[in-house]
């Protein structure tokens, strides 16, 4: 997927909130300026892909307890070699929890959200660009941990407000319970 491709992406979401048609504004600014937005090399930050993975009733949704991070999460990462965060929002969630039945709910942006990665051994701090895509899988799905998180596991909408009060974790649970009505 090209960078005019990403930006008219970016510019159809709706924002839910301020914070996020903040994200919004600073993501097309981001994607505008830099043809390789997708590429970790590009130190300042670069565009990731993540999966908001609920089940079809938009009860639960499916969290891993990253090692690192020591937290909470939804799954995602950085993009490869395909060069299409919906790719590699899929790829992530499927490596990541061991579930390889998801559907696409569509393949608009459901949530946009920037955040700052720390210095660690591997690189400076940096920003991650995290595009969020909206993901079914039946509540009977069996998930597995991978080698990164300690754990994968389903919960209410409800225990993960409290789990992760990260203001980009409650917009998605707003508007999962948004999806229901």
């Amino acid at each position: 997927m090209n960078q005019t491709r990403h930006l008219e992406k970016i510019a159809a979401l709706t924002p839910f909130d301020e914070a996020e048609l903040s994200h919004q504004q600073a993501m097309l600014s981001f994607v505008g300026r830099h043809h390789d937005f997708y590429k970790r090399t590009l130190i300042t930050g670069h565009v990731t892909g993540s999966a908001w993975i609920i089940n079809p009733a938009r009860t639960h949704a499916l969290m891993l307890h990253h090692k690192k991070l020591n937290r909470w999460l939804q799954p995602g990462g950085h993009v490869e070699q395909e060069a299409d965060v919906l790719n590699t929002a899929l790829r992530e969630a499927r490596e990541e929890t061991g579930i390889l039945d998801l559907r696409v709910v569509n393949d608009a942006i459901f949530d946009l959200d920037i955040h700052t990665i720390p210095d660690n051994r591997k690189e400076t701090e940096h920003q991650h660009y995290d595009i969020r895509y909206l993901f079914e899988a039946e509540l009977d799905a069996i998930p597995a941990a991978s080698d990164e998180s300690n754990d994968v596991k389903w919960f209410t909408l409800e225990e993960i407000a409290t789990i992760n009060r990260d203001a980009s974790i409650q917009r998605m649970i707003l508007k999962t319970i948004a999806l229901r009505n």
